[in-house]
């Protein structure tokens, strides 16, 4: 009975310690700490903007400011940049974009460009695939308000302002491409009346397309324009007479900057990209994946009060024939069920693996839930993902070592080596066919050879010596023994009913847990292929349990029975049942591709399918790995619960 009662104890310790998470995460979606100290400017302090890359939902293929011709600095100067960014993409460079605090200007001319057919043909290109321009000031990325017309007084902010648009001019066929050439920037800051300083708090801009007009012959940026002039008190509010792209054609790049005071303090500054509009949709994927753990811990819960309390009470003289036959069917096995599965040595290999995933995603999960890992650190969330994936490499080589050893293993070296090599070297494969896809684009994309050395480094410098560290200490301890005796000959299998049938038992188990993830998955795909702040790591981190608890839960349900049906070749079909889920994710992200992306380009294709199946392999060994886990406690407690003859 004390055996029944802690099974039950169990099963609903699942409810509560998702519901005490649930708190817990709320809290967490508000609690920020920005990284970075905050700067305070005194009435004329200079204030440098700074470019980052060209962006494009279309073509999902970066590029730096100054491959377009615009306006550059005297001298163009590269920001140092961490490997993070570096592999994001972002270049970020130095301008000719110079503020002072709160001095507001007016049509302040950069420079002037000529266009010839090669230039004009770059920005018609970027135009027709809808490239942004995105620039930095004191850290906070550069937006654009747009109103909702669907909502009162309601602001939404895209990142970046568009290199141009296209138009007809009136009475005309014929479709153009025009300049986005003046820029009226908003900045807007927080001031301390004690010290008379200010600390910046928005960074906003309104694009405008003018064809700008002057008198006499152009001399040098000091000259006056007639179409924005701050003497004439005449300022560019409208593209009625837009600048158009051809050969041969003058641009004239200028600017204006206003200052605006806000209530809005620095610690609250990154609201503005964070803000949440639709956190209802996340509630609900929040209640919607609680339901079915809720499902889930209600058939553990019965199936292990049902199992332990029945085996203890000895099959009493009240149960029927048949319930004592249904009762026997997993017992039958218990010669074989701890036998070594047929390609032992990959299991333990992805088993190792996928323990140092879940290290890594835990303890970015709870860093970046606490605020750590803010957005207005660039890079910050990869780099530190690529680091800890690198230092769990200990816990991988233990995981893989242990497993190996129970599975009466004595060649720790090679398991070791797999373990190391096989599934970075897989991802390494693909990334390196995609970063080389970047390169022939001439994207900024592509990851230069500084850096693909230094993710060398790390793989053998550091990952592979700690994966031997953590292998030899795993196998040096004394092996895991089985609860019961392994019978010599193997036990005959008998025919299963369909429904019992591997592919289709497998295929069943992946849908739960990924039907636990799927909504929130929609906004992850949002964040990083239609360039969108994702920083909702609060609600992230509550899905992330769900999942663990589903994966545990429908693999221990259906290893369960499994072996009532006397198949006792659970070993990979755990794995296999949670880890199909991958299957799913990875077909939700092509219909994502076909119904939400604008992609046309075949390269821009092959890139998302790619990131993709690296995406869905990573998601299969990590829900793999935590199903196999599951079983692998279940079998141990059920089969060492009971008296065998």
């Amino acid at each position: 009975m004390a055996r029944g009662s802690l099974a039950l104890k169990l099963g609903v310790s699942f409810t509560s310690s998702s519901l005490v998470l649930l708190l817990l995460a709320y809290h967490s979606c508000s609690f920020y700490l920005p990284g970075v100290a905050p700067q305070d400017f005194s009435t004329g302090a200079e204030l440098k903007v700074k470019v980052n890359k060209l962006t494009s939902t279309k073509t999902q293929l970066p590029y730096s400011y100054y491959s377009l011709p615009y306006c550059p600095p005297e001298h163009i100067v590269d920001s140092a940049e961490n490997l993070g960014e570096v592999l994001r993409g972002d270049r970020i460079e130095n301008s000719p974009y110079v503020f002072q605090m709160r001095e507001p200007l007016q049509c302040k001319v950069l420079c002037r460009r000529t266009l010839n057919a090669k230039t004009a043909k770059e920005f018609k290109e970027k135009i027709d695939d809808d490239y942004r321009v995105n620039m930095i000031l004191d850290n906070l990325p550069l937006v654009v308000p747009i109103r909702r017309s669907d909502q009162e007084n309601a602001v939404v902010y895209q990142h970046g302002f568009h290199v141009g648009l296209k138009g007809q001019y009136a009475g005309s066929e014929d479709l153009k491409h025009f300049i986005h050439n003046h820029l009226t920037f908003t900045v807007k800051y927080h001031k301390d009346y004690q010290l008379d300083l200010a600390r910046i708090v928005g960074f906003e801009v309104k694009p405008f397309s003018v064809k700008h007009q002057y008198d006499g012959e152009w001399k040098n940026e000091n000259m006056r324009l007639t179409t924005c002039d701050p003497h004439a008190r005449r300022a560019v509010t409208s593209s009625d007479s837009p600048q158009v792209i051809e050969d041969k054609k003058d641009v004239i790049f200028t600017y204006d900057v206003a200052f605006e005071e806000s209530d809005v303090k620095w610690a609250s500054r990154w609201d503005t990209y964070l803000l949440m509009a639709d956190d209802q949709i996340h509630w609900f994927s929040v209640v919607n994946s609680l339901m079915i753990v809720l499902f889930l811990s209600g058939m553990v819960a019965m199936i292990m009060l049902r199992t332990l309390y029945r085996d203890i009470s000895k099959y009493n003289q009240l149960e029927t024939q048949e319930e004592a036959q249904e009762e026997t069917g997993w017992k039958l096995v218990h010669g074989d069920v701890f036998r070594p599965p047929t390609n032992s040595d990959l299991l333990c290999v992805y088993v190792g693996t996928g323990v140092q995933f879940f290290g890594m995603i835990l303890v970015t999960m709870i860093f970046a839930a606490l605020g750590f890992l803010s957005p207005s650190n660039r890079g910050g969330l990869m780099t530190a993902m690529l680091f800890l994936w690198v230092f769990m490499g200990l816990f991988a080589g233990y995981a893989s070592a242990r497993l190996y050893k129970m599975f009466k293993g004595t060649q720790w070296e090679k398991i070791t080596l797999k373990t190391a090599f096989m599934f970075p070297s897989i991802v390494f494969a693909i990334f390196f066919v995609l970063n080389a896809l970047i390169w022939g684009e001439k994207s900024s994309g592509a990851v230069p050879f500084g850096t693909m050395f230094a993710l060398v480094f790390l793989w053998f410098g550091i990952s592979v010596p700690l994966v031997f560290t953590g292998s030899y200490i795993g196998f040096k301890k004394p092996a895991i023994e089985d609860p019961v005796k392994t019978n010599k000959i193997p036990r005959q299998i008998p025919e299963q009913a369909w429904y019992m049938n591997p592919v289709f038992s497998i295929l069943t188990g992946g849908v739960l847990p990924f039907g636990a993830v799927f909504i929130e998955l929609f906004f992850i795909l949002t964040s990083i292929w239609l360039h969108q702040f994702y920083y909702i790591f609060g609600f992230l981190f509550i899905v992330f349990i769900i999942l663990i608890v589903t994966c545990a839960e429908i693999t221990i349900v259906l290893c369960y029975f499994q072996l009532c049906s006397e198949d006792y070749l659970w070993w990979w079909r755990s794995y296999l049942t949670s880890g199909s889920s991958a299957l799913y994710l990875f077909l939700y992200a092509a219909f994502y591709f076909f119904t939400k992306l604008d992609i046309t380009k075949p390269v821009s294709g092959v890139l998302y399918f790619g990131y993709m199946l690296i995406a869905s392999y990573a998601f299969f060994v990590l829900t793999g790995t935590i199903g196999f886990y599951a079983c692998f406690w279940f079998t141990r407690l059920i089969y060492s619960s009971v008296k065998i003859d």
